[in-house]
């Protein structure tokens, strides 16, 4: 067990539906970083936030899983994202979490974004994911699931919550405070990454990346509107120390929850 982990978060520019290019520029700033033990990419890091899953998707065994697998192998850290997968004669919106090992472990978006169509085009996912890497119990979303406090509410007792999002400039400000709120009401470190740019549909994108501590303290020194890397280092007697002085999460509510 280890009580720090360390990751880097890519906020990065993505060319629209072009896996080549985007996996070129990601290995590029992956192979800048130094000391990490986990990296993290934003949502649809090959194409962007696309409802053309035809044009870009792949299968688990496709080009960009052995890609990433090569790739957490020669940099020995972890590398996480999402991706557009096809599965089963459907299209799924999945996040994979590839360590150094070769294992993947995988998380379908849960709440695909109604709003721009997404349940028309890509099948839920129905279950939660948390596992154990490293000794720290990681629970990976996906952009519009920041919105449902009670799919991330933290009924497993996890150190850290993800969210790797296309989240637009136009609804920034609700992606700055639920990222905040999740951190708080979880107890958890809370890491959001998002891309920065235009897409193929016009909309524009300013990062916002951030990374929250189990107080809602930000951690992060990642700029906005543009692209940046940064490290940051999370601490297991953090949590410890907070959740054992306020026992906030000792008081939440049970239920149960159907999907």
């Amino acid at each position: 067990m280890s009580k720090t982990l360390t990751v880097a978060i890519i906020q990065t520019e993505l060319i629209w539906e072009n896996p080549e290019a985007n996996r070129k520029n990601i290995e590029q700033k992956v192979h800048t970083i130094k000391g990490a033990d986990l990296i993290v990419l934003p949502e649809m890091f090959t194409s962007g936030f696309t409802m053309n899953a035809t044009s870009v998707a792949e299968t688990m065994n496709g080009e960009t899983i052995h890609w990433l697998k090569q790739l957490a192998k020669e940099k020995q850290m972890a590398i996480t994202g999402s991706l557009v997968v096809t599965e089963n004669k459907h299209y799924y919106n999945r996040l994979v979490f590839v360590e150094p090992s070769g294992q993947v472990t995988s998380y379908d978006k849960r709440h695909t974004f109604t709003l721009a169509g997404e349940h028309k085009v890509y099948k839920a996912g129905e279950k939660k994911v948390v596992f154990d890497y490293k000794g720290w119990k990681i629970c990976p979303l996906i952009c519009y699931d920041l919105r449902f406090p009670v799919w991330a509410r933290n009924s497993e007792d996890y150190d850290l919550l993800i969210y790797v999002a296309n989240w637009p400039k136009i609804r920034i400000s609700a992606w700055d405070n639920l990222l905040k709120a999740r951190a708080i009401e979880n107890m958890s470190y809370c890491i959001g990454v998002n891309r920065v740019g235009l897409d193929g549909n016009n909309y524009e994108y300013t990062g916002h990346s951030a990374a929250y501590d189990v107080l809602g303290n930000r951690i992060d020194t990642i700029p906005e509107n543009r692209e940046a890397i940064d490290i940051v280092t999370l601490e297991k007697d953090h949590i410890n120390r907070y959740r054992e002085k306020l026992g906030f999460l000792k008081d939440r509510d049970s239920f149960n929850l159907e999907v």
